[in-house]
C-alpha cells in the first residue's frame, strides 16, 4: 500500500515511461470497455491495439471510439504473436500487457516503470489480479506471493519462473532480445517458453502485489481449445528446454492428470507431431535456471489455478 501521504494517482503528471499492448479477437465490447478504462488512465500510456483477424468490425469500433489509438490488423489470428507485431512499434522503455478482458488499476503502470527503473536485472513485474465483477483474488495470486524461488537480496517481490501476460508489465529490449513469443505456440501457457529464455539470459522475474489489474473473464472463450492449446505447449516447452529427467518426469504427469478425452488425446498426438522440429530447435537451460524450475513443480502438480480443464 502506498504510504498515507502519497499523491493520488490522478493527481500525478502522465508518465511516458509505459506502452499498453492490447490482443483481442471477436470481443468488440470487451474491448471497448478495457480500452475507456486504459485512455482514462493517469498515466495516460500510449495504446496499440493488435485485431486478431476480428470479423466483428473490432477494428473500426475501436478506431472511432478512441481516435488516438494505434490499431493494428495484421488480417489474420496471430494469438499471443500479435504482441510481437505491437512491440516492433513500442518506443517506450517498457510494455504492457493486457488482455480485451482487462485493464490495469490506475497509478500501477507508474509503480511498475518505477520498479523497473530501479532494478535494471528485472526483466518483467507480475501485477495481483482481482477477478471482476466482486474484486476477488484470482487463485494464481497466492502461488505467485509464496513463490519458492530463492529471492536474492533487494528483489522486490518473490522471484517467479514464468509470468502472466495480460497482468505483466515487461523491460522491452529484454523481450525483442528473448525472441518474443514464439510463434509455433501461438496461444495457452506460451509465457512459459519466453521466461524461460529471460531466465537463461540473466534475468529476474518478479511478482510485485503492489501493482493490479482486473480481470473480467470472457465469455467468448472457448475452454476446449484453450485445454487442448495448452496441453501441446506445455509439452513443447517442456521438451524443448528442461533436461531428460525433467522430460520425463513432467511429461509423465501431464499424461496422468489430464482429462483422458478425445481433446486431451488431440493435444498429445499434436505435440507429438512437432518432434521433428523441437529435437532440431531443443536448448536445454542451463543447471542454475534449471534448479529454479525444479523448484517449481511441486506448486505446478497441486495448483488449483493450472488445471487443463474444458
Amino acid at each position: 500500500m502506498p504510504p498515507p501521504d502519497a499523491p493520488r494517482p490522478d493527481a500525478l503528471p502522465p508518465d511516458a515511461r509505459v506502452t499498453v499492448v492490447v490482443i483481442t479477437h471477436n470481443r468488440r465490447d470487451e474491448l471497448l470497455r478495457t480500452l475507456d478504462r486504459l485512455t482514462a488512465l493517469p498515466e495516460r500510456p500510449r495504446i496499440i491495439v493488435v485485431d486478431n483477424g476480428s470479423t466483428d468490425g473490432t477494428a473500426r469500433a475501436a478506431a472511432a471510439r478512441h481516435p488516438g489509438l494505434r490499431v493494428l490488423s495484421p488480417g489474420a489470428n496471430l494469438g499471443a504473436v500479435g504482441r510481437n507485431l505491437a512491440v516492433r512499434e513500442v518506443t517506450t522503455p517498457y510494455t504492457a500487457f493486457c488482455d480485451d478482458d482487462t485493464w490495469w488499476e490506475p497509478g500501477s503502470l507508474r509503480a511498475a516503470a518505477d520498479l523497473l527503473d530501479a532494478h535494471p536485472t528485472v526483466a518483467t513485474v507480475t501485477a495481483r489480479i482481482l477477478v471482476e465483477p466482486g474484486g476477488t483474488e484470482d487463485p494464481i495470486v497466492a502461488e505467485l506471493r509464496a513463490s519458492p524461488l530463492p529471492r536474492p537480496e533487494g528483489l522486490p517481490g518473490p522471484a517467479l519462473g514464468s509470468f502472466l501476460a495480460g497482468a505483466t508489465v515487461l523491460r522491452t529490449d529484454a523481450f525483442r532480445a528473448a525472441g518474443g513469443f514464439s510463434p509455433r505456440l501461438w496461444l495457452g501457457g506460451e509465457e512459459e517458453l519466453l521466461a524461460a529464455d529471460l531466465m537463461t539470459a540473466g534475468w529476474w522475474l518478479v511478482y510485485a502485489g503492489e501493482l493490479r489489474v482486473h480481470h473480467q473473464p470472457s465469455g467468448l472463450r472457448d475452454p476446449t481449445r484453450r485445454r487442448a492449446d495448452g496441453i501441446r505447449n506445455t509439452l513443447w516447452y517442456t521438451w524443448l528446454r528442461r533436461p531428460p529427467t525433467a522430460v520425463l518426469r513432467r511429461t509423465a504427469h501431464l499424461l496422468r492428470t489430464v482429462p483422458h478425452d478425445r481433446t486431451s488425446a488431440v493435444a498429445v498426438l499434436r505435440a507429438l507431431g512437432g518432434l521433428p522440429w523441437v529435437l532440431r530447435e531443443r536448448r536445454a537451460v542451463p543447471d542454475d535456471v534449471e534448479a529454479r524450475l525444479r523448484l517449481l513443480e511441486e506448486a505446478q502438480r497441486t495448483s488449483r489455478a493450472r488445471r487443463y480443464v474444458g
